[in-house]
Formats: structure tokens, C-alpha cells, sequence
């Protein structure tokens, strides 16, 4: 498939096209963002050619809007030689560059500045995007969007650029009024995290098809989660919690056990242990013939066991595996193992997305004998 976040995908998922406004949801999703909150932006989600026309062109209209409101500002403590006195005087510096000869004086000062580390990372990556975005073959868009951003960066004259990294956004504390940046940041380090070269200085150089399924596999992983703690008020959802493995004697080479969810239904107490994985559903034995992963169901299959004792719901958890669905393979299928179920799954990423979320919750709602 044609730029799936800029993948083209190996013969292991043989995966159909993704419509880019899906990707916008699930994007919205992992960002924790309400999908209504953003129904205004059809237009450009619709336009869109790539996930790099998507993401600057969404950018750029909130960076946009943010403009006629105001860049976010904050004190900075500024040292420069200026005409007068402001703030503190360095009178050493003043003195040895004769600056007070001259009307002036090196001062230290505070001053309500818009050159804060947001609107640094912002502009940026509108400056890389702008040399190597990938816009799709429309060049009248293409031109269109990078003229745009190139304005942008001219109106962000005083903003100075910076050192773009994951790290840099995770440390920064926005305010409650900073929804539009969280939103303009997230899309900045997901820009970020795809175009970065090098994992550390030194390390060689990832191929870029490895880079972006990793990233593609976590935005499935978090959408889903996310997706169900949004609208499964009915459940405890719990992401990523560490199983234990239940050993009488304690082992240090054990290991960790952490499915993606565990599912708890607030009524009926039945659990749910829920993986998604970003691969094809099947794969062929040494004989040719098709079968389900088995590193899949083995792993599953240790997730439900490992836990019968903890209670009576847990002694008869249901596994799912979940995938998206592939082009050769959409296989629904449900094993009985011992007290346990386990039911393999795809979701068809390409449906509309009203199907997408009313299959996500009917996989969930068949477990308690009603479709949600």
C-alpha cells in the first residue's frame, strides 16, 4: 500500500489502504483528543495526499488561528547591551566594552517573549518539513502547503529554531489553555519521530520501512486502548499492566508478561485480555500450510494461564488477539482452550470509520452475550 505514515508495507501484512482521515482518528485517539472537537477540519483531512500533507497542513492551520490571538509567550531573562537601563546592570561587561560611552549598558532583564521552547519546536519543523515533506505528486498542493508554512516562518521572525527531539516536547508543561499546542506538538513530535535519522550519535542508521511500522504498530497499540477507555464506561480498562507469572520460587531470568489491555466488566466481573499485534493474522508451516501465528497464541495462551488463580472471573478470561485486517485474510475465528476462549480478529482499517468503532465495540460487547 501507498503511504500508510509513509509505508509501504512488506509481503508480512499485505495490508489494504488506509483512507487518510482514518489515521487522523486514530491519530486523535492517541493523542487523547475528542474526534468531535476537531469535526472542522474535513477539508484538509479529506485533501490531504499523505500523512505528511495531513499533518503540515493541520499544523499550519492551527498555527494559523493561533496567530490571530496571539504567539504563547512567557518571561525570559534576557543579557544584552541596550540603550538606557533595564532591569540589572553588569557593570563590568559595560565598563570593559565602553558601552556607557556610548549610551548604552549591558543589563540582565526579564522580557514577556514569544522565543519559548513551543513556538521554537513549532517553527522548526515547519522549516524541515518545508525542505523535506512529502507532499504527494499534486504539485499545486504541495506548492500551496509549503508557501504556506514558509509564511508562517516569517510572521515566527523573532522565534529562534532549535534542536528538534521526542525528549524536548515530553518536558515541556502546557496550560490549560495550551489545547491547540498540545494538539500542533503532538503533531510536531510524530513528525519528529518519523524523520529522525539516527536513534543516538553513532548508532547506525534504521532503515526507514522498520521505523515507521514500529511507529504504526504504537499508534494501532494506543489507539485501541485508548478507543476503549473513551467508550467502554461499562469496563475497567486497564493498558499495559505487568502479569505475574505465579512461580513458587521468584526468578530473575523470567520474562515480563504486559498485554496491551485487561478488560474488566463492572457488572459480571468477566476479564478480558486483549493484544493487538501489527502483523498478518497467519503464517505458513514448514509444510506450506496456513496456520495462525503461533508465538501469538503460545504468548496469549500464557497470559490467561498464569492468572486462573487470582479469582474465578480470571480462571475463565477470554484472550483476543486483534489485528488489522490484511487483503489476503479477514479471519474471525474463536478456540476453546480448556476453560478459556481465545479469539483471533481483524479489523478492517479501510471500512468507514463509523464501522470501525462499531466493530471495535461489538468484539467487546459479544464477550457479555450483547453487541454493543
Amino acid at each position: 500500500m501507498e503511504d500508510l505514515l509513509g509505508l509501504e508495507l512488506n509481503d508480512d501484512l499485505h495490508g489494504s489502504d488506509i483512507p487518510i482521515r482514518n489515521i487522523w482518528y486514530m491519530l486523535l485517539y492517541v493523542w487523547k483528543e475528542n474526534p468531535i472537537q476537531w469535526a472542522s477540519y474535513p477539508l484538509a483531512v479529506e485533501s490531504a495526499p499523505s500523512i505528511d500533507g495531513l499533518l503540515c497542513s493541520i499544523l499550519a492551520n492551527l498555527m494559523r488561528q493561533r496567530m490571530i490571538i496571539g504567539l504563547g509567550r512567557d518571561y525570559l531573562v534576557e543579557e544584552k547591551a541596550i540603550r538606557g537601563i533595564r532591569g540589572k546592570i553588569n557593570f563590568g561587561e559595560s565598563l570593559k566594552n565602553n558601552l556607557f560611552q556610548r549610551g548604552q549598558a549591558k543589563c540582565m532583564f526579564q522580557e514577556y517573549s514569544p522565543n519559548v521552547l513551543k513556538n521554537q519546536i513549532i517553527k522548526t519543523t515547519l522549516l524541515r518539513m518545508i525542505k523535506i515533506g512529502q507532499f504527494g505528486t499534486d504539485r499545486q498542493y504541495a506548492n500551496t502547503l509549503i508557501q504556506n508554512m514558509r509564511q508562517l516562518v516569517q510572521i515566527m521572525d523573532g522565534v529562534e529554531q532549535v534542536d528538534l527531539s521526542s525528549s524536548k516536547i515530553g518536558r515541556l508543561n502546557l496550560g490549560r489553555n495550551d489545547r491547540d499546542y498540545r494538539l500542533m506538538l503532538n503533531i510536531c513530535e510524530l513528525l519528529i519521530r518519523r524523520r529522525m535519522p539516527l536513534e543516538r550519535v553513532g548508532e547506525t542508521r534504521l532503515p526507514i520501512v522498520d521505523q515507521e511500522k514500529l511507529i504504526l504498530y504504537s499508534i494501532f497499540e494506543v489507539f485501541v486502548a485508548n478507543f476503549y477507555q473513551v467508550h467502554l464506561s461499562d469496563w475497567k480498562v486497564k493498558p499495559q499492566t505487568q502479569l505475574s507469572w505465579h512461580a513458587d520460587d521468584a526468578h530473575a531470568f523470567l520474562p515480563i508478561m504486559k498485554p496491551d489491555l485487561i478488560l474488566t466488566h463492572k457488572g459480571s466481573s468477566k476479564v478480558i485480555i486483549l493484544d493487538t499485534k501489527f502483523t498478518s493474522q497467519t503464517e505458513k508451516n514448514q509444510y506450506g500450510a496456513i496456520r495462525f501465528k503461533s508465538s501469538h497464541l503460545y504468548q496469549m495462551y500464557s497470559y490467561i494461564k498464569s492468572q486462573e488463580h487470582l479469582s474465578e472471573h480470571y480462571s475463565r478470561a477470554k484472550g483476543i488477539l486483534l489485528y488489522p485486517r490484511s487483503r489476503r485474510e479477514v479471519i474471525n475465528e474463536t478456540i476453546r482452550l480448556n476453560n478459556h476462549e481465545v479469539s483471533i480478529n481483524g479489523i478492517d482499517l479501510s471500512a468507514p470509520w463509523q464501522k470501525i468503532e462499531s466493530d471495535l465495540l461489538n468484539l467487546i460487547g459479544e464477550c457479555i452475550g450483547t453487541g454493543i
